[in-house]
């Protein structure tokens, strides 16, 4: 091990791969860190406003793979991963060896773990890295990353955590970082439809809603990660941080694991039945708007008494 193996901001081309909500985000902020990077999106028309802060976003997977010695990537699901690494013109059809992937997407344990394959076929070294934290933690650089992969492959990487990241933690190994995201997305799923069902549950008890929203987040059971979620719904400005839709595929991730390691999760399995009615009206929203699908719940069962 030597000292000059560090990957810097002098001798490293990055490529981030997928520009949505997360991508675009971690891109800005990559190149106003002072790293050379450029993007590819599968939607060019995502990437026009992408250009006007003078980043290169290549028309061509293959050019930005062939020319980055580091790539990440931001991607929506399974789907979406595979078709982009694992398609006949996808990442490792391109990749060159020892190039360093960290793969930021939320996907299952078991895609990741063919991912890790693939690249150790290739002489790649990849990181699994989700991201917890939504579209603003990403913009302050205040989101914790877990990795899954090799500790030498985790430390090179360090300088590039350090501009994106709060805080960032080696799991274990191939796929420990998505073992963990979706341990850490059951607890943001299961409170935040807590939450929802709480706040509801207020107001049928002739609570004041502005009040309570506004004490809540004061208690000392709300977790840090939901204080910014109490002024949107005091709003009612469900802009997406992080989109409801990508919560419900998250959860379905989390029954997928559950299943195959034959854990019982009751709660987070009415949690997923709740979440998968409100994606159909709800989906592009925020993960918040779950309040109002609760809400809206109520008002049915309310006004089915009435009847």
């Amino acid at each position: 091990m030597t000292v000059n193996d560090t990957l810097n901001k002098q001798n490293t081309r990055l490529g981030f791969i997928g520009l949505g909500l997360m991508g675009s985000r971690f891109l800005r902020r990559l190149n106003a860190e002072g790293w050379k990077v450029r993007g590819w999106n599968r939607t060019q028309s995502t990437t026009i406003a992408l250009r006007k802060y003078g980043f290169q976003i290549e028309d061509s997977l293959a050019e930005l793979v062939r020319g980055s010695n580091v790539l990440l990537s931001s991607l929506a699901d399974d789907n979406a991963v595979r078709a982009t690494y694992l398609s006949e013109d996808g990442v490792f059809a391109h990749v060159r060896p020892q190039t360093v992937i960290l793969e930021m997407s939320t996907i299952s344990p078991e895609l990741s773990t063919t991912l890790h394959e693939e690249a150790l076929h290739r002489g790649v070294d990849l990181i699994d890295l989700p991201v917890s934290g939504s579209t603003s933690a990403v913009e302050a650089g205040n989101v914790t990353l877990f990795a899954g992969g090799e500790p030498e492959t985790f430390r090179r990487c360090i300088p590039i955590f350090q501009s994106i990241a709060k805080q960032w933690y080696l799991m274990g190994p191939a796929s420990a970082g998505i073992r963990t995201k979706l341990v850490v997305n059951l607890l943001l799923g299961v409170n935040m439809e807590a939450i929802a069902e709480a706040v509801s549950f207020g107001e049928t008890l002739q609570l004041n809603r502005s009040v309570l929203l506004d004490v809540l987040p004061k208690t000392a059971v709300i977790a840090p990660a939901f204080t910014g979620k109490f002024s949107k719904m005091k709003a009612e400005d469900y802009t997406p941080q992080f989109p409801l839709h990508l919560m419900n595929k998250d959860l379905r991730l989390v029954e997928n694991a559950a299943d195959r390691s034959a854990t019982a999760l009751p709660a987070t399995s009415a949690t997923i039945c709740t979440f998968g009615e409100a994606v159909g009206d709800k989906g592009e929203l925020d993960i918040s708007a779950i309040t109002s699908y609760v809400r809206e719940l109520g008002a049915k069962v309310t006004g089915s008494q009435h009847v």
